[in-house]
């Protein structure tokens, strides 16, 4: 019996000694590395923007036949702005350059008293901008989900102007342009999620000085409807602050190891 256990005993520490031993022959296997995802702001993108604007309005009175401008008073076209755009971007390590159409309508408003027309009462002169079109191009650096962004182009605005009566509101006469002019402006862009982006951007809009021709309106004056009444030279800027939205084509998020 006594011999039947030492054999027993034998056999398990040959048996240990050889699991061991096969253990020990096992290569080594390094664990896979870390892997960071990294934002990738390229692809196709629309989306919709909200905001505010402001535009500083000049008119001077164009004297017929003499050309000489006689200075009426300025004031600020003030509202609201509301609209989309659609644009390309393409990211090379982390600079970002794109191209960027957007179109908005506006309601920016205000008025003040002409110091020369029909004193001592006055007319009131009123702006309005009905929208505005930008196309522009944009440079950009990313870190990561965050994109700060410059950008510079061609802007075009849509304006009407008239003049009212003091005393009794009867419009006077009124004129229309459509202006172009260039824009600056810059943002800062946050991805949400997969290819959802959110930001803030500011747009100043070089418009200068254009002369602007009035024709009449029914009732006031007796001017008849659509006859010239005056020229005005009329300079603006305009200022916009927008909140943007965009939802953005393909994957937007790459593995880096």
């Amino acid at each position: 019996m006594k011999k039947f256990l030492l054999s027993i005993a034998a056999f398990g520490m040959a048996w240990s000694s050889a699991n061991a031993a096969d253990l020990a022959a096992r290569p080594y296997t390094k664990a896979p590395p870390m892997v960071a995802a990294v934002y990738d702001w390229s692809g196709f993108y629309i989306g919709v923007n909200g905001g505010g604007g402001s535009s500083r309005k000049c008119w001077d009175l164009i004297s017929p036949g003499l050309g000489i401008v006689v200075p009426e008073g300025c004031h600020d076209a003030t509202g609201g702005t509301a609209g989309g755009q659609v644009g390309f971007r393409w990211q090379s390590a982390n600079w970002v350059f794109g191209v960027e159409g957007q179109g908005n309508w506006a309601d920016f408003t205000g008025d003040n008293i002409s110091t020369v027309l029909f004193p001592p009462t006055g007319l009131r002169n009123r702006s309005h901008i009905e929208g505005f079109g930008l196309i522009t191009g944009q440079v950009g650096y990313a870190w990561n989900n965050v994109l700060l962004y410059v950008k510079g182009g061609g802007a075009v605005v849509a304006d009407k102007y008239r003049t009212n009566d003091v005393v009794t509101g009867v419009e006077f006469d009124r004129g229309s342009e459509t202006r172009w002019g260039g824009v600056i402006g810059g943002g800062l862009e946050f991805g949400l999620a997969p290819n959802w982006t959110l930001g803030v951007e500011y747009d100043h809009i070089f418009l200068g000085h254009r002369d602007v021709s009035f024709a009449g309106s029914v009732g006031f004056g007796g001017v008849p409807a659509g006859a010239f009444t005056r020229r005005e030279r009329i300079g603006q800027d305009v200022d916009i602050g927008l909140v943007r939205l965009n939802y953005r084509f393909g994957g937007p998020i790459i593995a880096k190891y």
